[in-house]
C-alpha cells in the first residue's frame, strides 16, 4: 500500500514542469537547512574546508547556493525517474566529451564512468540507458519501498543495478569483460574493510577501493562525470572527462584528487551536507591507524 501511495505522488510530481520542481527544490533546501542544526553545521563546515580562502561573502553567496541545489536534487527526482526516457532526454542541452567515451569503449576493455555527488547524476544514467549497456553499482537503502521506487526509476532501457556487496561487484567484472560500462559513486563512504583513508579537500576521508581494484583488474577507460542543473529548470548539461591512469600507484588518492578538481568546476552543486569524513562501523578511526602505522 504504501508503496502504491509513494508512486502515486511520485507520478503527480512528474507531471509538474521541471521548473517548478526546481523552485519547489529551492524552498525544500531552506527549509532543510533551517530545521535541522546537525545538516546545517555540517554544510557549512564542509564548504569552510574545501574553500578556506572565500571571504565572507562568497562564502555566503556559495552556501546559499548549494542550499537551494541540494533541494532541488530531491525535488527533480519524480520528474527523472518517473518521466519517459524520451522526455528526460529532451532536457538535455549539451552532452560534452562523448566522442572520446565512444572511443575508449571501441577498446573492448569496458568502460568505468566515475559519478560523484555533483549536479543530476540521476539524468547521466537516463543518457546511458539510451545508448549504452550500463551497470550502476547502488547501496540498497533502508526503506524498502524507496529501493522499488528508485530500481523502477533507474532499471530502464540498457540500465541495470547491482547491489553494493560481493554479488554487485561480480556482475560489475563480468560487465568489463564484455565491453560495457560500469557507473560508480566514488564518493561514497563504504563499509569497514571495503576502503581505505585517503586525503579529501585536505582532510582524511574513508575512500572506497572498489574503484581502483576494478581499474586494476580490468585495465578499462575511467571517465569523471557530473551533470550541471541550468537556472530555472532549463535542464542539464553533461559532462564527461577520460582520467588519464599512468600507473595505478595511490590510484585512490588520485581518484580524489580528480572528484575534488571536477568539483570545483561546479561547487555550487555538489552535496557538501553529504557526512563525507565520517568513520564506518568498526573502521579504525584515522588518527589511530595513522599512531599504529
Amino acid at each position: 500500500m504504501r508503496l502504491k501511495l509513494v508512486i502515486g505522488i511520485f507520478d503527480l510530481l512528474a507531471r509538474l514542469p521541471l521548473r517548478t520542481l526546481h523552485f519547489l527544490g529551492a524552498v525544500l533546501g531552506w527549509l532543510m537547512f533551517n530545521f535541522s542544526a546537525s545538516y546545517a553545521n555540517r554544510l557549512r563546515e564542509n564548504i569552510h574546508n574545501a574553500f578556506p580562502d572565500l571571504s565572507e561573502a562568497e562564502f555566503q553567496q556559495l552556501l546559499s547556493a548549494n542550499i537551494k541545489e541540494a533541494g532541488k536534487s530531491v525535488t527533480e527526482l519524480p520528474w527523472v525517474w518517473r518521466r519517459s526516457i524520451s522526455d528526460v532526454l529532451k532536457v538535455v542541452r549539451e552532452i560534452h566529451g562523448w566522442e572520446q567515451l565512444e572511443i575508449a569503449s571501441a577498446k573492448g576493455k569496458g568502460v568505468i564512468i566515475l559519478l560523484p555527488h555533483l549536479g543530476c547524476f540521476e539524468v547521466v544514467g537516463t543518457l546511458l540507458s539510451s545508448r549504452k549497456v550500463t551497470t550502476c553499482l547502488y547501496r540498497v537503502p533502508k526503506l524498502a519501498w524507496l529501493d522499488s521506487v528508485m530500481r523502477a526509476g533507474r532499471d530502464r532501457g540498457l540500465m541495470k543495478s547491482a547491489k553494493a556487496d560481493v554479488s554487485g561487484v561480480r556482475i560489475l567484472f563480468k560487465g568489463l569483460k564484455k565491453g560495457q560500462l560500469n557507473g560508480i559513486l566514488p564518493d561514497q563512504v563504504p563499509s569497514n574493510g571495503e576502503g581505505e583513508w585517503a586525503t579529501f579537500f585536505g582532510r582524511p576521508a574513508y575512500t572506497m577501493t572498489l574503484a581502483p581494484r576494478l581499474i586494476e583488474a580490468s585495465g578499462a577507460a575511467v571517465f569523471m562525470c557530473y551533470a550541471e542543473r541550468l537556472p530555472v529548470g532549463a535542464g542539464y548539461n553533461i559532462y564527461f572527462s577520460e582520467l588519464a591512469i599512468p600507473n595505478y600507484t595511490d590510484l585512490t588518492q588520485k581518484i580524489n584528487h580528480a572528484l575534488e578538481d571536477i568539483i570545483h568546476r561546479c561547487p555550487t552543486q555538489y552535496l557538501w551536507s553529504y557526512n563525507r569524513y565520517k568513520t564506518p562501523s568498526g573502521a579504525t578511526p584515522y588518527q589511530a591507524q595513522k599512531e599504529v602505522a
